[in-house]
């Protein structure tokens, strides 16, 4: 296989309509792959935190999920990255509720 024909498959694999650009844009897919790979192993140690958290609160007598926390976690995502905040935050917080 030739660069050209390399540089044409890669091309039409990421939608770009020069060599350079599929370059640039194949450079910046392997970066969020790596990125979402961290994110994925965060979410996941996050989750067992939550467990850890959840365990002791109900252990104690408590509630598993502590709504003003939650309230909280949300107004955080919300502040940081605007409305779509919110949703992602509510993803993770449903991921991280009945792991006890």
């Amino acid at each position: 296989m030739t660069a050209t024909t390399t540089a044409v498959t890669q091309a039409e694999k990421t939608g770009a309509h020069t060599p350079e650009a599929a370059d640039v844009i194949t450079g910046a897919r392997e970066r969020i792959d790596a990125l979402d790979d961290r994110i994925i192993g965060l979410i996941q140690e996050r989750m067992a935190v939550s467990a850890v958290i959840q365990e002791a609160r109900i252990t104690s007598g408590g509630r598993r999920v502590n709504l003003a926390r939650e309230l909280e976690v949300l107004g955080h995502y919300r502040d940081a990255l605007g409305k779509p905040g919110t949703g992602l935050a509510m993803t993770l917080l449903e991921l991280c509720r009945d792991r006890v």
